[in-house]
């Protein structure tokens, strides 16, 4: 299935019975995959694609539970990690560099990690080396969000209240014509569970060339903690934005003007 959009072609296929959505940005350039993080979805890589064109190739999936891909049974590492691995063996892409933001940070170097030889760069996005270890889930909100359905755009956004802001772009027409938002706000929930944790050893535990970008400004990731990271694995360079947590979205020509001058390099 592939359908056109504004800036890129969105296509699909199946794994375990779910349909896993994508939009390929295309041209000429090398191949990079960009993983979004929770509530999110590929179409957000828009700006960035486009800034790193024509050098690289944009490929950003929705993954599992997001956008235009399907719910998943379960939200565990092992399984983010399949789908981007069947993801690459869809496209047919021995060797790609792996961009991600927060939750897709995250499962980009714990897929590097185990496949090592399929990862040539790594560009982190505020993805921590250990978090949520105080029993905390930051995204405990999102179970107050409206779980149903209406019948017009307005009227869901309507009942985000003070999430609308925030949340408003990802309000999608459903199949029936009905409102909603594009991931499950349990799903979300439960997938914030999952990804805590101490990753130490996958966060070290590849040799690629990797950029971490830290938002100095409010960002998840403390300056600390990216400076260990960047100390403990060898070949990792540390750039700090002025800005918060979803690094690409509020300071994209930032952010593109380091992931480019990093991928020049490598």
């Amino acid at each position: 299935m592939k359908t056109d959009t504004d800036t890129g072609r969105r296509s699909a296929f199946t794994i375990d019975g779910r349909t896993l959505s994508y939009v390929d940005f295309g041209g000429p350039g090398r191949p990079l995959l960009a993983l979004h993080g929770h509530m999110s979805e590929g179409m957000s890589y828009a700006g960035l694609a486009a800034r790193l064109a024509p050098d690289w190739r944009v490929i950003a999936p929705d993954q599992r539970g997001h956008g235009d891909s399907g719910r998943a049974a379960a939200y565990s590492r092992e399984g983010y990690l399949a789908d981007l691995e069947a993801l690459m063996d869809h496209l047919e892409l021995d060797r790609a560099a792996l961009l991600g933001h927060s939750l897709g940070a995250i499962n980009a170097y714990q897929f590097a990690a185990r496949h090592p030889e399929r990862v040539t760069a790594l560009v982190n996005g505020e993805g921590c080396a250990e978090l949520g270890l105080d029993g905390r889930n930051p995204l405990a909100f999102v179970l107050d969000l409206p779980q149903g359905t209406c019948p017009t755009r307005e009227a869901f956004v309507a009942r985000l209240g003070p999430f609308a802001a925030f949340l408003g772009s990802a309000v999608r027409e459903r199949p029936d014509g009905t409102w909603s938002l594009h991931f499950h706000p349990r799903d979300i929930y439960v997938s914030e569970e999952q990804v805590h944790g101490d990753h130490w050893s996958d966060w070290t535990g590849s040799a690629c060339p990797a950029l971490l970008v830290r938002g100095a400004r409010g960002g998840v990731l403390s300056a600390r903690q990216a400076e260990q990271m960047a100390a403990r694995r060898p070949g990792t360079r540390l750039v700090e934005l002025e800005t918060d947590h979803f690094l690409y979205a509020n300071d994209p020509v930032g952010f593109a003007d380091a992931v480019r001058d990093f991928l020049a390099s490598v």
